[in-house]
């Protein structure tokens, strides 16, 4: 097996049959970075610098820095192949005779109430627990939509849909994510519901940005933003909170193409929305003045153009107690613990990185960016560090770097 980053690059690119100048000129990054890489003189590289990589050898990054796809326990109930399996819901194929059309519905308020304690379980950052308890609610949510064929079933189904897509994505599933989005969307319909359409295309816009469709992410989500965008004196905060989740969803793939002003203008408007709206919990989502702040925090980081001072201004008005969903608090802390990294506050970094273990133990594993911060700590401490070296052996990177 190829444990290294390095190692994995050497392999695809000889996979491909290209020279390490011709994936050079491919990627936009020096030639001598591939080579250090490959030849183990560096364990790893700034995260963008490995997203341009992975792009150019048509991988996901999640392939490339070797990120789990496994939750982290087994479930008796479930997993992520029973996810996959209920996301592709071969009795919805042409011609194919389904032998689960019998199935007795749930009834629909305690499904509904399922539903809600999926919602929590994924802001928790319970993976494992999720994964088991999903399966079981598409098929149910399915069969309740077949004998009642009502908006409200729809919109449940929807979000449960929306669930799906995040967890696959989460653990690296784009294909399994992208096909439960195509079911979100259509359910969103069904409940002729156009915010819940709208919450649909910013998870597509995720799938795709985790899938590298930079340029995709951005216009499906701009154009959605545009087509719902509120009245600013008679709009509702759930239109709020959807268009304004939508202009967030914009703005990560607009940095990632290096249009750094453009998605600080998205986040802008973004933020203007939440101020008028106020805090709104919708759609599986929580829309807030906070949620924004944290993002610009994020873009900062993104992109070629490193901003490492600019994040941590951002950082100084976020009130972390704030922050109602655990997962999206972690998220933020672990932007925060690289732009610390970024300007030196070593120390910082890794007491911010620990912290968020300690609070996310489950979801940190997943994080591409926690895990390449650790790495580049590692290859840089001038002296043994236990309690890095403990945290980098916790999240699967190699501790003898």
């Amino acid at each position: 097996m190829n444990h290294s980053i390095g190692d994995r690059i050497r392999s695809l690119r000889e996979f491909r049959d290209i020279t390490q100048e011709e994936l050079a000129e491919r990627a936009g990054v020096s030639v001598d970075t591939i080579r250090k890489l490959e030849q183990g003189r560096r364990q790893t590289a700034r995260i963008d610098t490995l997203r341009l990589l992975a792009r150019a050898l048509d991988v996901q990054l999640e392939r490339l820095v070797g990120q789990p796809t496994v939750t982290e326990q087994l479930s008796d109930d479930g997993g992520l192949l029973a996810l996959r399996d209920a996301i592709q819901d071969i009795g919805a194929l042409p011609g194919v005779l389904a032998d689960d059309l019998d199935e007795d519905p749930p009834d629909a308020d305690v499904w509904s109430s399922s539903v809600a304690r999926a919602t929590n379980l994924y802001w928790a950052g319970a993976y494992s627990q999720l994964s088991g308890m999903l399966p079981l609610l598409l098929r149910d949510g399915r069969a309740a939509a077949r004998q009642s064929d009502s908006e409200l079933v729809w919109a449940g189904l929807a979000l449960a849909y929306q669930l799906a897509a995040s967890l696959a994505t989460q653990a690296g599933h784009t294909d399994w994510a992208f096909q439960a989005v195509e079911k979100q969307l259509d359910a969103a319909r069904r409940a002729s519901d156009p915010l819940a359409e709208g919450m649909g295309v910013s998870t597509l816009s995720w799938v795709l940005l985790r899938q590298g469709r930079w340029e995709q992410a951005q216009g499906i989500a701009e154009r959605k933003a545009d087509a719902l965008e509120p009245s600013f004196r008679r709009a509702t905060a759930e239109q709020f909170a959807v268009y304004g989740n939508l202009l967030v969803a914009a703005a990560t793939p607009a940095a990632r193409r290096d249009q750094h002003d453009e998605a600080m203008r998205l986040l802008t408007v973004a933020e203007a929305a939440a101020t008028r709206s106020g805090p709104v919990r919708a759609y599986g989502s929580v829309f807030s003045p906070v949620d924004v702040r944290t993002q610009k925090v994020n873009i900062s980081l993104a992109g070629r153009v490193d901003r490492p001072d600019e994040a941590l201004r951002h950082a100084s008005r976020v009130d972390v107690a704030e922050i109602s969903r655990p997962v999206h608090s972690a998220s933020y802390r672990v932007d925060v613990a690289q732009a610390r990294y970024r300007t030196g506050d070593a120390e910082g970094a890794l007491g911010t990185l620990m912290e968020v273990e300690r609070d996310q133990p489950e979801w940190i594993k997943f994080q591409a960016l926690a895990t390449s911060t650790v790495r580049e700590m590692l290859e840089a401490e001038r002296r043994r560090n236990t309690p890095l070296r403990s945290l980098a052996a916790r999240l699967g990177v190699d501790p003898t770097l």
